[in-house]
Formats: C-alpha cells, structure tokens, sequence
C-alpha cells in the first residue's frame, strides 16, 4: 500500500504542477501584447497591430478609423500601419 500511495501522490503533485505551469503560460500568452488602455502603448504600431489582431477591439471607441487616439495621429499612418502588417480591417 505504502509504494501505491507514494506512486500516487507522485501523479497527483505531477498533475497539479502541470495544471499550475499550463495556467501560467496561458496567462503570459493572453497578456502578451494586451492593453489594459490605449496608454499601455508606447507608438501607433503597437496599437494598430493590436486592434488588428483584436487583442483591443475597442482601441477605436469613437469609430473613426483611428484607434488610440493618443499615440496614432492620422488616419494616413494606420492605413500605411495596416498594409505593412496586412490588416483589412
């Protein structure tokens, strides 16, 4: 009984480390490249890749084509933005 028991909680503590690290990861592939607002972002390419992507739908709130208003200046360089990247969007 001792070897089943200490086979046991061998798997058991496997298990739950490989639940633990599969958690981990997920978390650090959701949050790479979030923003929790448009002032995460240090240019207009962040963004623009961002919103395209649709890690940050609404990047552009007010709908007018430009998303994170603060960094991004004209409509000109996300459309230029979007055509290096290959967003349709």
């Amino acid at each position: 009984m001792q070897i089943f028991t200490g086979f046991a909680m061998r798997g058991y503590h496997s298990g739950r480390r490989s639940i633990f690290l599969a958690i981990l990861l997920a978390a650090a592939t959701a949050n790479e490249g979030l923003a929790a607002s448009c002032k995460s972002y240090s240019n207009c390419r962040e963004a623009v890749i961002a919103w395209c992507a649709g890690r940050h739908p609404r990047a552009d709130g007010d709908n007018d084509g430009i998303p994170c208003e603060n960094v991004c200046g004209s409509r000109a360089e996300i459309v230029a933005i979007m055509q290096e990247i290959g967003c349709s969007r």
